[in-house]
């Protein structure tokens, strides 16, 4: 299976990384390495993260990187990376759509 980034949580990731860069460009980096190594696990083993209990969509899947929360969809050809979300924030009521 391929694994796709939305546009939604490639500009979360980017967000993560700017913010964390104000102090350490470095670690940073190191943060959106770990996530990205962590989403590409998904192409051999689409099941690995485990079912978001927020939705009621059993394709709706999440891989913790802490502190991060990566939403994920398995479809029947790809996983499409959803958002990336800090743990100590709601996640959003509607998932977003990649147009």
């Amino acid at each position: 299976m391929t694994v796709y980034w939305t546009r939604n949580a490639k500009g979360e990731l980017r967000a993560i990384h700017d913010y964390i860069a104000q102090n350490s460009p470095r670690y940073a980096q190191g943060t959106v390495d770990r996530i990205t190594r962590r989403t590409n696990q998904l192409a051999s083993h689409p099941q690995l993260g485990a079912v978001v209990p927020e939705y009621s969509e059993a394709s709706i899947r999440e891989l913790l990187v802490y502190p991060y929360r990566i939403l994920y969809r398995v479809g029947e050809s790809r996983i499409e990376v959803l958002s990336v979300v800090h743990g100590a924030r709601q996640l959003p009521m509607d998932l977003p759509v990649d147009v």
